[in-house]
Order: C-alpha cells, then structure tokens, then sequence
C-alpha cells in the first residue's frame, strides 16, 4: 500500500469519526422535535422522529448538513436528495418542498442549517479577488455536493462555540467567513458566487426576490421590479423562472400564503383577517389559493398543524387584523 493510499483511508476515517461528532451534537443541542435557533443567529438545528410528507416553504440562502437521516426537495419539476453524505447549498430564497425519508425515535433525522449572508459572500470575493460569476452559470440556485472533512470540520468549530458564549461576537463571524471561502474555492464557488456579484443575473433575481420580501402586500408591477433589478421585463421573467421555478407573480402569491399561514398559526388570526393583512381583497380568493397550495382550507390545515405540534397558538381567541400588527417573514423555517 503507497503513501497516498494510506492517506485515503485516514481520509475516510477522520471523516467517519467528524460525522460521528456532528451527529453528537445536533442531537444533544435538539432535546425534542422540531427546529431549534441557537446563540449564533445564523445556525439551527432540526429534529425529527418520523418521516414527514412534503412541506412547503421558501429556503432562504444557506448550507444544510444532515447529520442523520435524508431529505428530499422539490423544486419545480426538479428534486434534489440528500443525506448524511452529502450537503445543499442554496444561493437565494427559492421555493421548496421539502419531505424528510429517513426518521424514526431510535434513529432520529438530524440536520443544521447555516444561513448564507450575500453582503459577507460580496466582501470576500473582493478581499481575495475571486473571478466574477459567468453568467452562464447563473441559472442554478441549488447544488448539491459530496461532502469533504475541512467543510465538515469549521462547521463542528462553530457549533463547540455554544459551549462559549461570550466567544461568540467574536469568533462566529471568523468562522462563518472561513465557511464562506471553502465554500467559494471548492467546485461550488462558481454558483454561489452569483449572489455576491453585482451585475449577474443571480445578483439581479436576489435583488428582486428581496424587494418582494418587504414588498408582498402591494400590487406588483412588473415593469417596476424590472426597472428596479436594472433588467428587462423579458429577462426578469425569464431568469426569474429559471431560477425559482416561478414567475414573479407567483413568488408574490406564495409569500402572501406563506405569511398568512404564519399569521394563522402562531398569531391567532382569522383567516379573512389573515387574508386582509397580507394583501388579499377576496376572501373566497385566498381560501381557493391557499388551499390549492397546501392543500386544505385553511381552518383544515391550521388544526391539523397545531394537533402536530408544530407551534403553540397565540393566547385567547383567533383574532382579526389591526393596523398595529407588525409584518412577520414570510420565509418559513426549514424541516
């Protein structure tokens, strides 16, 4: 056996014996079922003890390692699997249907989720002078990949860094950085670099898609969100589609469902409230939509998510929208 050899096979032990850590600690920083948000505001972790048929939600840009367990996620006619072997890198907020296929009690799905920052992503590429993206390669918003010991092992350094919480301010940004860059030199720098580089078409739907986050109540005007992400309506529409698997219109109707749903379930809200606050004018409208979204009315589905368990109801009766209420996110948290 010659050298190289040798070091393949300490390669794969090192390697088995980080999975084996990774695993460890999720599981020990996930004491019950569901997502769980940690001192470093970019990191949760996710538990499950049974699979979960698909759910509906949009991916914000992040990593997702799965400790144990596989995944699968749909997008659009496409749909990406993944497992304990593997990670997913999405590079803007997309539209996903996600479905869990490996859980159980004695062998629980596990996984992290490292949210992506586009403003840190822009910065390195000028610190270490990294080739723009191609624009060529701008079409893919999600990569899934092998995954290697560096990658695995900075990410193990940040989770130990809860046992530190006064490191925290300090040393979770290092580390987040380093992620980045092993991200942005290994074979998928090239698609997530197409968020941090101003003038690309990924740069340009990022742009848009934010817009749309803060903007989802108003009437969309395509022509202004064109004008905005400086594209043509064609091209908007276009790479848009490519990207998301959606039209813009789309896109809009989900976030609307999606933080309606929000509302419903962790608020109180009625759904014509609901409806009303997102910006529909028909009630009768938004119960068709949602309905043909997340299958079931919405009374239907908030009873069985809460009977679930997925979140606690807001106190007293279900309630009716003010002009108080403060505008949620309608990107939900993953599975």
């Amino acid at each position: 056996m010659n050298i190289k050899e040798n070091e393949a096979i300490l390669e794969v032990e090192e390697l088995a014996i980080a999975k084996r850590g990774l695993l460890s600690r999720i599981d020990r920083w996930t004491p019950a079922c569901g997502t769980h948000r940690t001192a470093i505001g970019a990191l949760s972790f996710v538990r499950w003890e049974r699979p979960l048929e698909a759910r509906s939600y949009i991916q914000e840009p992040s990593i997702c390692l799965i400790a144990q367990g596989a995944k699968r996620i749909f997008l659009g006619k496409e749909n990406y699997s993944y497992d304990a072997n593997h990670f997913l890198i999405t590079a803007m907020d997309v539209p996903f249907s996600a479905q869990i296929l490996e859980a159980s009690k004695e062998q629980p799905y596990l996984s992290l989720m490292l949210k992506l920052d586009p403003k840190a992503i822009s910065q390195l590429l000028v610190d270490c002078d990294f080739p723009s993206a191609k624009q060529s390669q701008s079409s893919k918003s999600v990569i899934v990949s092998e995954l290697r010991l560096p990658l695995l092992a900075t990410l193990t350094r940040l989770i130990d860094l809860l046992d530190e919480p006064d490191s925290i301010p300090i040393l979770a940004p290092l580390i987040q950085r380093e992620i980045l860059y092993r991200l942005l030199v290994s074979e998928q720098g090239p698609y997530l670099r197409q968020i941090g580089t101003a003038g690309s078409h990924g740069y340009q739907i990022s742009r848009a898609i934010e817009w749309m986050k803060h903007n989802f109540r108003k009437q969309l005007r395509i022509e202004d969100l064109a004008s905005y992400c400086q594209m043509s309506t064609s091209s908007l529409h276009h790479h848009f589609k490519t990207m998301t698997s959606m039209s813009p219109l789309q896109y809009q109707k989900l976030l609307r469902l999606q933080e309606a749903r929000r509302l419903m379930l962790a608020e109180s809200f009625d759904a014509a409230s609901a409806a009303f606050q997102v910006g529909y004018e028909s009630p009768s409208q938004f119960s068709r939509e949602y309905r043909r979204l997340f299958s079931a009315s919405p009374a239907r589905d908030i009873k069985a998510l809460l009977s679930a368990g997925n979140t606690a109801p807001g106190p007293g009766p279900r309630r009716k929208a003010s002009s108080s209420s403060p505008p949620g996110d309608p990107v939900n948290r993953h599975v």
